[in-house]
């Protein structure tokens, strides 16, 4: 080992990682493999530089990608040089971000063996070719290296970690196979998973034994750029679809079509060079047939059941567009059949459109383009993108619309209808606008419709939208609308009378969906609890950028013909493309859902899940079954709609609450209070809102006939009772009767917690860790077997319980995750605890439990949860207010969580076995228990093990006196709870007379905990926290 060598190795170090960034080093030697995690990059430069100069070890890698720092913990900067089978390495699932496109090109050889000079200088070569490609098509400098055997190139990106970054990447690197491999050389295209391991710039590489003709080299960084610019996401796209894949479904081949694709451009002296491709063969012109502006880029593919598909990467000869048929008319001309076909099938729709019984169809260049993200991409990522170029923000509003459309090609879906809330003049009006010119104009209702005009459309067709914009839903519509949503899959029929009292049928056809926008929501609850209830978004930073979008419209010049874009209409003939079929979800039985009381919103998940799959159905399993085509749905979906289900129940709906956007702001309101009790001008005080919006808000009100519920009947948490108030200036007082509104918060974190989804764990696909550049070992020490991948909501300890993804790879669980900052957290373990504002650094965290074994030990709760200073424990506080100044401090900030989804979770599996809230344990009522812990479960935090138990006569359970366990962590907040509230007469206590003395009999005050200090005089012995607590009141009383 040199100096030179370290300090080569450490610049790679720097250069590849961030500083702080936890990286694997992976050492493959003939004995095994030896794995070591670090984030100190000088003693891993140490360690590499040490380890290199043993001649056993055949190389040294690391990984390219960031690791779940919480990984660091398996083997802290140290390494351990045989790993047994016990012993994990990082796994695709472990990678928290993707940073760099590998790309190794490896000279071909005999396996096992060190490369020859000539075979290294070629690669080396070919690594300079293929960079100077990319950079022709406006990629970014690379990274250029040495691998010791061949060349790297790498490439810095920004990517998360997952299935569409992974098939990016993978088919980056097959169509730089495909371009550039040849017979000396070849582009490896299995780095594509995210946690492949990379050679270690600085080490050598060590294949078979050293010899003159193949002898060994150290790696090495040939070239840095200045500046590492990462590749736009577009760039690595276009890589990415640059060859088609084989089309899932081949429709059959015209007879015309040659058998032996070579065979047919030898006889017409087209020139080419082939190579397999998957299970056909790839033909690159030696010419473009197409253009004469260039030679190269011209291709055709014969797949293995004879389809064919020919095309150039140039965009001037289309980018990839099939131009197969173009190219076989060019040399074999239209036979005589079909030009008699053509002109006969272009004669009728000639006729058929003039007399207006088609409509004309779509370019063709939109139907490629459409099949080809229906087969290729995300369509709903592409629909979010047009909707997003005409309206600012609200991608949850539109993404429920979406679903919804997509709903009524589900033929075993129950309909998914949209209730849109929000303040007037924030975008409702606009945000349906906007999506229904996205929609094919034979599906959608133009211009404005009152609830009354259903019953006089007689050409409403099955699947049409039903867009009602602020309009009060009279008590005949809202029947309709709950008859509609009972009866989606088939025609809906409403009698009643006109108005000249004669009978008439009202028919709403099938599939047909009601977007409904309103300020106050859709009126009668049982309408509002059919639909998907979102939120427009009202925030001051969105109405910023609404504000600089209207400006920069102002300033434009206008365009003349203005047409609709391309995106438009590529969209709408994806919605005509999408074929009605029947969902199937596999794995239905393995999903949970927290509480099953409202029996509509498992129904709307499903849906939510269904249509997912739908809209992907072209990358999605599908069969005939019966004459019933079928799609299968994937865990992808799951996760979609869940996420989507969630953001429902967050900051841009209340799915479960069924509030309105207004009525979910007011009880943020009250919650930043921090009051149990309030009245209407405290309300104004914190909103700023009129006294009469507040009332309407809380009490509910009637407006055009219809009845609207208030808080009062929507939410438990709300209650009020009456008494008198005093108020009066300048010495009149004035006192009267009004409302008092009671806030209950334990309540409504039971109620909101209720909508909690998850899937068991076990669902998911395995996937396996990566071993080494280019080579995967089946077995041995250091390989990690297919472990099974905890879903995004699944077993806290493997198990098959349900638990909170708290990140990706994550060993943390959470005691109690809160919502957001200054809100309560969800389970009944921490419903006393209130998340402040901000939390001192230095306090250890009650919600975070490294590991949940350790948390099962005696006392560990205790140490985790007793972390108040111990000159601020306890203080005296006026009546009313100390119980909550207590509950405000005894707490820490929220664990860092991906969303509010995994707060609910984690309460939710803390919720399954308690019984008690800890407002209503008295600590005096428990005695600790005798030897072992018990292993009953706590009945406030479900957890185990238990060392009080409820003191009870003969130890006999009774119905008002049943018997009950708390572990250490709760009974220690129940005392804390109870010593808050003692208030002594003034006068009583004189801490200034007493001393320390050693721990002996009860408290005094509270008669719990063991007296610290003792007054001789008045003979009152007081424990520490009560004693703190005295102190700190007459220290206030003095100031």
């Amino acid at each position: 080992m040199t100096s030179d060598q370290k300090q080569n190795i450490l610049s790679a170090l720097r250069i590849l990682s961030s500083p702080g960034q936890v990286i694997e080093t992976r050492i493959i030697t003939a004995e095994g493999i030896g794995s070591g995690y670090y984030d100190n990059p000088e003693k891993l430069a140490d360690a590499a530089a040490i380890l290199d100069t043993n001649s056993q070890i055949k190389g040294i890698y690391i990984t390219l990608n960031e690791v779940n720092p919480a990984l660091l913990a398996r083997r802290a900067n140290r390494v351990l040089m045989r790993l047994s089978k016990k012993d994990a390495t990082t796994a695709d699932q472990d990678i928290t971000h993707r940073l760099w496109l590998p790309i190794d090109i490896d000279p071909r050889r005999p396996s096992g063996v060190s490369s020859s000079d000539p075979e290294h200088k070629a690669s080396l070569l070919k690594a300079g070719k293929i960079a100077a490609y990319l950079s022709s098509v406006g990629w970014p400098e690379p990274l250029i290296a040495d691998s010791g055997n061949g060349a790297h190139l790498l490439y810095r990106i920004s990517l998360p970690n997952d299935t569409h970054s992974r098939d990016c990447i993978k088919k980056c690197l097959e169509s730089l196979d495909i371009l550039f491999s040849d017979e000396e050389n070849t582009v490896d295209t299995a780095n594509f998973n995210a946690a492949r391991i990379w050679k270690l710039y600085g080490t050598t590489s060590r294949k078979g034994d050293y010899t003159s003709s193949r002898p060994h080299r150290r790696s090495e960084l040939l070239k840095v750029p200045e500046t590492l610019e990462i590749v736009p996401e577009d760039l690595l796209n276009r890589l990415a679809t640059l060859y088609p894949d084989e089309p899932k479904e081949t429709k059959k081949q015209n007879s015309r079509s040659p058998e032996d694709l070579g065979a047919w451009l030898s006889g017409h002296g087209i020139g080419f060079s082939k190579k397999p491709y998957h299970d056909g063969t790839l033909y690159i012109f030696d010419q473009c047939p197409f253009s004469e502006a260039h030679q190269d880029g011209a291709y055709a593919i014969q797949f293995g059941s004879g389809a064919i598909f020919a095309g150039c990467h140039h965009d001037s000869c289309g980018g990839g567009v099939q131009r197969w048929k173009e190219l076989q008319r060019r040399f074999d001309g239209d036979d005589t059949e079909q030009r008699l076909k053509k002109l006969r099938s272009e004669r009728l729709r000639e006729k058929a459109a003039s007399s207006g019984l088609i409509k004309n169809q779509p370019d063709a260049r939109i139907s490629t383009e459409a099949e080809r993200i229906l087969r290729d991409s995300s369509p709903i990522r592409y629909m979010l993108d047009a909707f997003s170029q005409d309206h600012e923000g609200d991608t949850v509003v539109a993404e429920c619309l979406l679903m919804s459309l997509a709903s009524r090609s589900v033929i075993n879906s129950k309909g998914l209808h949209v209730s849109i809330t929000g303040e007037s003049g924030k975008g409702k009006s606009h945000t349906i606008d906007t999506m229904l010119s996205l929609v094919p104009e034979e599906l959608r209702i133009d211009g404005r419709m009152s609830d009354k005009a259903l019953f006089y459309i007689s050409d409403l067709k099955p699947g049409s939208i039903i867009a009602l914009d602020d309009v009060s839903l009279s008590d005949q519509m809202q029947e309709i609308l709950k008859g509609v949503t009972t009866s989606f899959q088939r025609p809906f029929r409403y009698r009643t009378v006109s108005k000249d009292r004669t009978g008439m049928t009202c028919t709403i056809p099938e599939r047909c969906v009601w977007w409904i926008t309103k300020v106050e929501g859709a009126g009668d609850d049982q309408v509002f609890n059919r639909m998907l209830t979102c939120w427009i978004d009202d925030s001051e930073e969105l109405d910023q950028r609404v504000l600089a979008r209207t400006l920069s419209d102002a300033s434009r010049v206008p365009t003349k013909n203005a047409k609709v874009r391309d995106e438009v209409l590529i969209i709408r003939q994806i919605w005509r493309m999408i074929t009605p079929a029947w969902v199937v979800i596999p794995f239905a039985e393995d999903i949970h859902f927290q509480s099953a009381a409202n029996r509509r919103n498992p129904d709307m998940l499903l849906d939510l899940i269904k249509t997912f799959a739908i809209l992907n159905q072209f990358q999605r399993e599908r069969a005939d079954m019966d004459t019933m085509p079928c799609v299968t749905a994937t865990v992808d979906d799951f996760y979609a709609a869940a996420r989507l289900f969630d953001a429902l129940n967050g900051d841009t709906g209340g799915q479960i609450t069924k509030l309105t956007k207004r009525e979910a702001s007011l009880i943020a309101a009250i919650q930043s209070l921090q009051l149990t009790e309030m009245t209407i001008p405290d309300l104004q005080k914190v909103t700023g809102w009129p006294s009469s919006s507040i009332h309407k808000l809380l009490n509910g009100y009637q407006s055009r006939g219809s009845q609207y519920s208030g808080l009062l009947e929507k939410c438990p948490a709300i209650s009020f009772h009456e008494q008198s108030v005093t108020s009066g200036e300048n010495g009149q007082m004035v006192q009267r009767r009004m409302k008092v509104f009671v806030w209950d918060q334990y309540l409504y974190d039971a109620w909101v917690s209720s909508g909690a989804v998850s899937l068991r764990s076990g669902t998911d696909d395995s996937k396996r860790n990566s071993d080494s550049d280019g080579t995967e070992p089946d077995s041995g020490p250091g390989y990690d077997k297919p472990e099974e991948k905890i879903s995004c909501l699944s077993g806290l300890d493997g198990g098959g319980k349900d638990s909170l993804l708290t990140g990706e790879g994550s060993n943390e669980v959470c005691e109690a995750v809160a919502e957001k900052e200054g809100q309560s957290c969800r389970s009944e373990a921490a419903a006393s605890i209130k998340i402040p504002k901000n939390c001192p650094d230095n306090l250890s965290c009650t919600n975070i439990l490294r590991d949940l074994s350790e948390c099962e030990a005696e006392g560990e709760l205790t140490r985790k949860e007793e972390f108040i200073p111990e000159d601020e424990r306890f203080r005296d506080y006026e009546p009313g207010v100390a119980e909550q100044e207590l509950e405000n401090r005894t707490t820490c900030p929220p664990t860092p969580i991906q969303d509010d989804f995994s707060g609910r979770i984690a309460a939710s599996h803390m919720q399954q076995n308690a019984s008690l809230l800890i407002s209503q344990v008295d600590p005096h009522d428990f005695s600790r228990l005798d030897g072992w812990p018990s292993m009953q479960v706590c009945g406030v935090c479900g957890r185990k093990p238990t060392v009080y138990r409820r003191k009870n006569r003969n130890n006999q359970d009774t119905p008002d006196n049943p018997d009950a366990f708390l572990c250490e962590g709760c009974y220690n907040r129940a005392v804390s709870r109870y010593i808050a509230r003692l208030i002594p007469l003034p006068g009583v206590i004189d801490t200034s007379q007493m001393t320390r003395m050693e721990p002996g009999s009860r408290c005094s005050l509270c008669n719990l905990l063991p007296v610290g200090w003792y007054d001789k005089e008045r003979q009152i012995g007081l424990c520490d926290s009560c004693y703190e607590r005295e102190c700190e009141r007459k220290r206030r009383e003095e100031e």
